[in-house]
C-alpha cells in the first residue's frame, strides 16, 4: 500500500491550503512546510522497518493506512520560529508521529473499534496482545529517535508519554463520586488528545533553537487546540460518513465510550432529554450483551440533533478562541497567522 501524500492527504482534511495558509504571506510558508512533512514521512519510512517481518507488517500498517499528520505539521510550523526545518525538527516530528501512531493501536484495542482510517483495526487483523505489542514497539521506535537528541527531548517524550497513559486510565476508569463529569472528561482530552499536540507545537521551537519564551505559548496553545480537535471529533463521531473516516456513526457511544454529547445531555434536565440518555445506556448494555450495534442508530441521530451536540460545538469554538489568545508572545507574522486559522479551522470542520 502506498502511503498518501502528506500535504495533499491534510490539505483535504482540514483545508490547509485555503484556510491555515490563505493569503499571499502564507504561500512561502506552506511550501515550507509541505517539503518537511515530505521528509517526515520519509523518516517513517525509514523508522517504522523493522527486521522482523510480522513486526514490519504490524509496525507500517496504520501508518500505510493515512493520516492527517497533525503532529509533524504544527512541529514544522513552530520551527519556523526558530532555524527552521533542522534535520533535529523532523527527528523530533516523526518521534511524536509515531508515538501518535502507537497510541492508535492501544485505542482502537481498549474501544474494540473495528477500522481505523478506512481499514480493519490492527486488533480485528492480528488479535489485542499483537496490535498491543505493536503499540509498545513503536513508542519504544519513538523514544531511541527522542533519546539521539539529549536529556531535554527525553523529558519532553516521558512527560508526554505519562499523560497519554494517565489520561487512557483515567477514562477507562472513570469519574469519581461527586466529579464533574464534563469537568473529568476535558481533563482527559487534555492529558488524551491535548499533551501530544502541546508536544508537537513546543517541539518545534525546542528543536529549532527557538526563542525560550515561546515555549510556553506554544503548549498552552497546543493543548488547547487539542481539546478543541476531540471535541469537533465527538460531533463528528455522531454522523461519521464511513467511506471518508472508517468509522461508523456512534462508534464510541456504541462501544460504551462517553463522548461530550452524551455528557452535556446528562446535564440536561427535561424529560426528554432524560429519556434519550436512558435508551442510549440501555441500547450500549444491550450491545455489550451481543446485540447489534444498529440497535442505536435511531438514538444517536436524534442525539446528533440535540442541543446537547450543540453546546458541544459551542465548547469547542470556545477552547479554540483560548488557544489563539496563548499566541500573544509569539509576533505577528505567517507563523502565528497560521497557528490562529489552525485553531479555528479544527473547530470549525464539517460534522
Amino acid at each position: 500500500m502506498t502511503p498518501t501524500a502528506p500535504g495533499s492527504h491534510i490539505a483535504g482534511k482540514l483545508g490547509l491550503t485555503d484556510r491555515i495558509f490563505a493569503g499571499p504571506r502564507s504561500r512561502k510558508l506552506y511550501a515550507t512546510v509541505e517539503a518537511g512533512l515530505q521528509r517526515v514521512d520519509s523518516a517513517l519510512e525509514r523508522e517504522l522497518r523493522v527486521t522482523d517481518a510480522l513486526a514490519d507488517a504490524t509496525s507500517r500498517y496504520l501508518y500505510e493506512a493515512g493520516g492527517k499528520r497533525v503532529r509533524p505539521m504544527l512541529a514544522l510550523l513552530t520551527a519556523q520560529l526558530g532555524d527552521g526545518t533542522t534535520e533535529d525538527v523532523i527527528d523530533g516530528a516523526t518521534a511524536l508521529e509515531m508515538t501518535h501512531l502507537g497510541s492508535l493501536y492501544h485505542d482502537d484495542v481498549m474501544d474494540a473499534a473495528d477500522k481505523r482510517r478506512g481499514v480493519p483495526s490492527a486488533h480485528a487483523v492480528w488479535g489485542n496482545s499483537v496490535a498491543i505489542l505493536t503499540g509498545d514497539l513503536l513508542f519504544s521506535r519513538a523514544s531511541q529517535i527522542m533519546a539521539r537528541h539529549g536529556d531535554r527531548a527525553i523529558h519532553l517524550q516521558a512527560d508526554t508519554f505519562e499523560r497519554l497513559v494517565l489520561g487512557q486510565m483515567h477514562e477507562t476508569v472513570g469519574p469519581k463520586e461527586g466529579d464533574d463529569p464534563v469537568e473529568f472528561y476535558l481533563r482527559v482530552l487534555s492529558d488524551k488528545t491535548g499533551s501530544l499536540i502541546a508536544a508537537a507545537a513546543q517541539a518545534g521551537v525546542i528543536f529549532s533553537n527557538g526563542p525560550t519564551e515561546y515555549e510556553q505559548a506554544m503548549m498552552t496553545f497546543g493543548e488547547k487546540a487539542g481539546v478543541a480537535f476531540q471535541l469537533l471529533d465527538d460531533v463528528i463521531d455522531l454522523s461519521a460518513d464511513p467511506d471518508e473516516t472508517g468509522k461508523v456513526p456512534g462508534t464510541d457511544l456504541r462501544a460504551g465510550v462517553p463522548t461530550m454529547p452524551y455528557l452535556v445531555l446528562g446535564q440536561r434536565k427535561d424529560a426528554a432529554s432524560a429519556d434519550l440518555r436512558a435508551r442510549i445506556d440501555d441500547g450500549v448494555a444491550r450491545i455489550a450483551d451481543g446485540a447489534d450495534p444498529e440497535i442505536l442508530d435511531e438514538p444517536l441521530a436524534q442525539l446528533r440533533e440535540h442541543e446537547a451536540t450543540d453546546a458541544t460545538l459551542d465548547l469547542a469554538h470556545a477552547w479554540s478562541q483560548q488557544a489563539i489568545e496563548a499566541l500573544a508572545p509569539v509576533p505577528d507574522g505567517p507563523v502565528r497567522e497560521a497557528l490562529t486559522r489552525f485553531a479555528r479551522a479544527v473547530a470549525d470542520r464539517s460534522s
